[in-house]
């Protein structure tokens, strides 16, 4: 049985947990599912639990879109740049 443990090890992974992808981006887990909401990262499913898994090939192309442009949703062009804060007004009834 450790010969069988150690030979696991062995084979590189194909896939990652959204807790390996949180501590690689150092980000909350709920992070990485907002952006899987948001098309960022794209989930596949683990057939035993049914629990979200991400491809490394995904992740390295996010981190590059991350490093190019500093959003992993957005290009740069369609980042709003915000003018200010914002002014409210109050009417009375």
């Amino acid at each position: 049985m450790c010969y069988f443990l150690n030979v696991i090890s062995l084979v590189p992974k194909k896939y990652l947990t959204v807790n390996e992808v949180a501590k690689i981006f150092g980000v909350t887990p709920l992070t990485i599912r907002n952006w899987d909401k948001k098309g960022a990262l794209i989930a596949h499913r683990n057939p035993v639990n049914n629990y979200r898994v991400y491809k490394i090939e995904d992740v390295e192309s996010l981190m590059k879109g991350i490093e190019e442009n500093k959003s992993p949703l957005k290009p740069k062009d369609e980042i709003k740049k915000s003018k200010g804060p914002r002014k409210l007004s109050i009417e009375t009834l």
